[in-house]
């Protein structure tokens, strides 16, 4: 782009010349039609991407001989970049503003001074350009010294590898020369072994010979050991055979003496034996007859069932104890469950004066439970590997026949099995409102 006549004694940068035609084609596109310089009217009609690059030549001429039209692009890049066009206008360049923009904006709004500016902006763009020669030319310096490197380090691993191969060799004769010698090893330490068990053999058949008699000794002390255990167990079974025997007649006995009371007082029976008019011959009416369960036939869930089995003389109460407390109050602890249990329990034998057994699951317990029991209730934990349906199956078991037991769990399978056995099941929550109503 020429400059003659402006005060440019050279042409514009090549990079200055490419923005402000950039600059100017944009402008182009947003004039209207009538406005448009008429060499430029074709231009006008390109796609804005080819507009700055094949109508270039003709923008530039334009820009140089039409003042108007140079003034119309000036004040587009004076509303883009306000800050640097006063600063030229004062004679002051930005400092961080870029040389290519610098002359731009002096070329198009020519302040005083303005080739000054872009022979300066041409001063920098040819530094830079200087500067990015060095830094191509010491980057390729860079370069050579790289790949000198890598051909020596090419080099070196080559050497390291052919060590490698030469150590690799070695440690392979090394390794089979060691193999050899382990085979040596192994070969001595089997007829090491061998002699080692013919001497322990000969040992063994010399202590052997020794010890029988020793043997035969230990032998016949086991056994006799054994035949004192074994009469030992057979004394104590009898003995605790004849103790359960008792303790099941004397509870019988003491039921009988009870409901033969029992009966008389309601029957109110005089208290001889006999009268004079007992002697005369006569048909006399059948006694009442009375059984230990009340006659009127009650329901299992009726509020009235536990009373009237309370009311029986020598009743054995056995309580399910964590059916209960798991149905009446689950939310507490094992420990509370079982202490709220056995305190309502206590009071219910000193009331109904019944036996009364409470028996818990302790299959899972790690050792003894601390409890203190009520007076007048007796607490049972079942064994290891037991649960507490078991238990309580055998303590119906173990009562004899004819006496009264009611069994309180909501357990169905226990239910079933004690009413099998004789004994009288009960739901826990008939318990639980008995409990509440005390």
């Amino acid at each position: 782009m020429s400059s003659a006549g402006e005060g440019l004694s050279r042409p514009l940068p090549e990079q200055v010349r490419l923005h402000v035609v950039e600059l100017a084609a944009q402008v182009l596109g947003s004039m209207p039609a009538a406005t448009v310089p008429p060499p430029l009217r074709g231009i006008a009609k390109f796609d804005p991407r080819k507009r700055a690059r094949l109508g270039s030549a003709p923008i530039a001429a334009q820009l140089e001989s039409d003042k108007e039209f140079r003034e119309l692009v000036a004040e587009a890049i004076q509303t883009a970049w306000p800050e640097l066009v006063a600063g030229l206008a004062e004679g002051t360049v930005p400092p961080a503003a870029e040389p290519v923009l610098v002359a731009a904006a002096a070329y198009l709004t020519r302040p005083p001074g303005w080739p000054d500016m872009v022979e300066q902006a041409r001063a920098d763009l040819e530094q830079a350009a200087s500067i990015g020669t060095q830094r191509e030319q010491a980057e390729t310096r860079l370069r050579e010294q790289l790949a000198a490197q890598r051909a020596a380090a090419k080099e070196e691993v080559d050497r390291v590898r052919e060590q490698l191969r030469a150590a690799r060799a070695e440690n392979s004769d090394l390794r089979r020369k060691l193999h050899d010698a382990r085979e040596r090893v192994k070969a001595a330490e089997a007829r090491a072994a061998e002699l080692e068990a013919e001497t322990a053999e000969t040992r063994a058949k010399v202590a052997g010979a020794n010890g029988a008699a020793e043997t035969e000794i230990r032998r016949l002390k086991e056994r006799l050991a054994d035949a004192e255990r074994q009469l030992e167990a057979s004394r104590r079974a009898a003995r605790e055979g004849r103790s359960v025997e008792d303790a099941r007649i004397r509870v019988l006995m003491d039921a009988l003496q009870d409901s033969v009371a029992g009966l008389r007082k309601e029957l109110a029976l005089p208290t001889t034996i006999s009268r004079p008019a007992d002697y005369v011959t006569a048909v006399t009416p059948g006694a009442p007859s009375v059984g230990a369960v009340p006659a009127r036939a009650l329901a299992n869930d009726d509020p009235q069932l536990l009373d009237q089995l309370l009311a029986i003389p020598h009743l054995h109460l056995i309580i399910d104890g964590y059916n209960v407390t798991k149905t009446g109050y689950p939310s507490l602890t094992l420990a509370d469950q079982r202490a709220r249990l056995l305190t309502g329990l206590g009071g219910l034998a000193v009331q109904a004066r019944v036996e009364v057994t409470c028996v818990f699951d302790g299959a899972e317990l790690n050792g003894p439970v601390q409890v203190s029991a009520p007076r007048g209730v007796r607490v049972m934990f079942s064994a290891p590997g037991e649960i507490a349906d078991d238990l309580i199956r055998q303590l119906v078991r173990a009562e004899p026949a004819g006496r009264q037991i009611a069994v309180v769990s909501s357990d169905r399978e226990v239910a079933e099995s004690v009413r099998r056995m004789g004994a009288r099941p009960v739901p826990s929550t008939l318990l639980l409102r008995r409990l509440g109503r005390s």
